[in-house]
């Protein structure tokens, strides 16, 4: 995911990305616990998409941790 194309992205939208990413993150772990995950890369990919949306929001939104 490209931090420009979520940059285009209202705060409204950026939450809702954020919940799907959590979602597909939990889906993959549960994969992974199963066995029946092939490719365990994507959670580090789904892991990396989560921060960026994250860091987006905190800078659309002013606020500093």
């Amino acid at each position: 995911m490209n931090p420009t194309e979520l940059r285009e992205l209202t705060l409204e939208e950026l939450s809702a990305k954020s919940v799907d990413l959590r979602g597909e993150l939990f889906n993959a772990k549960v994969r992974l616990a199963t066995g029946q995950l092939e490719n365990t890369a994507k959670l580090k990919l789904f892991r990396r998409d989560i921060a960026r949306v994250e860091t987006i929001l905190r800078e659309k939104r002013g606020a500093t941790k």
